[in-house]
């Protein structure tokens, strides 16, 4: 799931590094109000300390985790890539997934993040970014906006499907919508992805 808004303030942008399991408790402070208060993770419960860490360890292990500092070190919101599907011919397409602090909304986080996770991405030899986005049938939901399709929209991602009231969350029934940016360059006969270690050096150019 993904949720940041599309405006972004002046100034100096956020510090973007890759993440470790060790940054569980701040990144589980973002998430937290997410499961809780809204739609845009159809996560029910909110998962513990440990399965946080052990979530960010096993994505590590294929894709990118970033973190989005402020200047004092503070974190402002992550994002990650994750297999679109489990079998051996999607390995080139991935599922973004998007966070940002709520007090840290307008300020170019999205933005920041999603530009050095593509960047990484596409240096990996990923060619297909995709956005799995929760969807509220009408404009006056409580928990949901549709303010990540517009953010997906201004970043190069196209609509490309819907299923509609596919999830319950809150009592109340939920769309899903899929986006998608083609990136890279697709050949018949692709390399294997790099790892997210050869890769990393780019987040100091």
């Amino acid at each position: 799931m993904v949720q940041e808004n599309a405006g972004a303030a002046a100034g100096e942008g956020p510090r973007v590094r890759m993440a470790t399991p060790d940054d569980a408790v701040a990144l589980l402070a973002i998430y937290a109000p997410y499961v809780r208060d809204t739609a845009i993770t159809f996560e029910w419960d909110v998962p513990g300390v440990d399965e946080f860490r052990a979530r960010i360890a096993h994505t590590l292990e294929r894709y990118p985790y970033l973190v989005a500092e402020s200047a004092d070190g503070r974190a402002l919101g992550y994002a990650y890539a994750g297999p679109l599907h489990a079998r051996k011919a999607y390995d080139w397409a991935v599922e973004l997934s998007i966070y940002v602090s709520r007090d840290a909304h307008g300020r170019g986080v999205g933005g920041a993040l999603y530009g050095t996770l593509e960047r990484l991405l596409v240096a990996m030899g990923v060619t297909t970014l995709t956005a799995c986005i929760a969807y509220p049938p009408t404009t006056d939901d409580p928990h949901l906006t549709r303010a990540s399709i517009e953010f997906h929209t201004h970043l190069g991602f196209e609509w490309v499907g819907r299923f509609h009231g596919c999830a319950n969350k809150f009592g109340r029934w939920y769309d899903m919508v899929w986006m998608e940016k083609p990136v890279g360059t697709r050949v018949d006969r692709p390399l294997p992805l790099k790892s997210p270690a050869q890769v990393a050096g780019l987040l100091d150019r």
